[in-house]
């Protein structure tokens, strides 16, 4: 270990961003031998990095130890012991650039994501749009270790084996013997959520397939409660938001045939353990960059552009366009079902 190089590699949010450098990694570790890395972040995603060779941990206190600029001065010291080589900033905020402009000054080697600002910009304009994808975040990843002279190929990529289901799911999901279909119906900003009479249309409709179980995935009470509502009186439908901390869910979640997710975390967080992905999009567009790890284009179905053709609207869900609103309902139940079914199917 002591000959290895280190790496800090800076994420801290939100949990989709964070999800996203889990691929990357791995093939970092997997391609270069005679590296070990540090992420920083949120304690609660420390369970996403767990089975990644040489992969470390450091729980960044953003309440507390590291709070403010005197915690950041805190926080490049704690790091500074870790005796670091290269310095990585997957995030570009003003945090990250003051720890990452310290240790600059200390002699690393440090690199910052470059967010494509002006790609953007053009993407989501509303005159004179530029409708052409953007590079991936992981590939703009990769672009930020190969300026600290790390190449990575994301090709043939590798995924976590399949863990036992752990005990505390059994009480929920029992045994698997019927494909499983988790549903993440939510997302951060309304304009990326699938309206719920049609997500309820998609998930009444998947509930009447034989040896099919549905779990649906949320967080919050209120999510909580909108879930146990689209549950209705399917017997095969099951309510897992709230019921599991992180770690048994990322378990679940590894189980699952396929999940079915909004532009969110949790599409991201299916997608780094391998499983198969269905996205649905409104005011985003997987165009900008965010659409899920290894996945074909043909699983994100997105909003009818011919008739709301300024979409995408915005990189993130946070723009409200007026006559936009409704530019899900676009997307047919149907549609929806057919691809989740013709997906199931060509597994069997």
């Amino acid at each position: 270990m002591a000959d290895l190089k280190h790496i800090i590699v800076f994420r801290l949010s939100a949990m989709g961003d964070v999800a996203m450098t889990v691929p990357v990694l791995r093939a970092l570790t997997e391609q270069h031998h005679n590296i070990r890395v540090t992420v920083v972040s949120r304690p609660l995603f420390k369970p996403f990095f767990k089975d990644l060779d040489r992969v470390d941990f450091f729980s960044i206190d953003v309440k507390k130890r590291h709070k403010g600029f005197q915690g950041l001065l805190r926080l490049f010291t704690d790091l500074r012991k870790l005796k670091v080589d290269y310095f990585a900033d997957f995030h570009n905020v003003l945090r990250s650039r003051i720890v990452g402009t310290l240790f600059k000054l200390a002699g690393v080697k440090v690199a910052t994501l470059d967010k494509g600002r002006a790609g953007r910009k053009a993407l989501t304009k509303l005159e004179n749009k530029v409708f052409e994808p953007l590079p991936t975040m992981f590939e703009n990843h990769c672009k930020t270790l190969s300026k600290l002279g790390f190449t990575v190929s994301l090709e043939n990529p590798k995924f976590p084996a399949q863990e036992k289901l752990v005990s505390e799911l059994l009480p929920f999901t029992g045994e698997k013997n019927t494909k499983w279909i988790g549903i993440a119906p939510f997302a951060q900003y309304s304009s990326k959520v699938y309206p719920l009479d049609l997500m309820q249309n998609v998930i009444d409709t998947l509930a009447e397939r034989e040896k099919s179980t549905i779990l649906l995935f949320g967080g919050g009470e209120k999510e909580i409660a909108l879930l146990n509502q689209l549950k209705r009186d399917n017997y095969n439908v099951i309510v897992m938001a709230g019921k599991v901390k992180l770690e048994a869910e990322l378990n679940l979640i590894q189980h699952l045939d396929l999940m079915l997710s909004m532009d969110s975390g949790n599409a991201h967080m299916a997608a780094m353990l391998g499983v198969k992905v269905v996205t649905l999009w409104g005011a985003t567009h997987p165009y900008a960059g965010f659409s899920p790890f290894n996945q074909p284009m043909c699983n994100c179905i997105t909003a009818d552009r011919d008739q709301y053709p300024l979409l995408p609207t915005s990189i993130f869900g946070n723009k409200e366009v007026e006559g936009y609103a409704d530019v899900m309902r676009t997307i047919k139940p149907e549609t929806v079902c057919e691809k989740i079914i013709t997906i199931l199917q060509q597994e069997n």
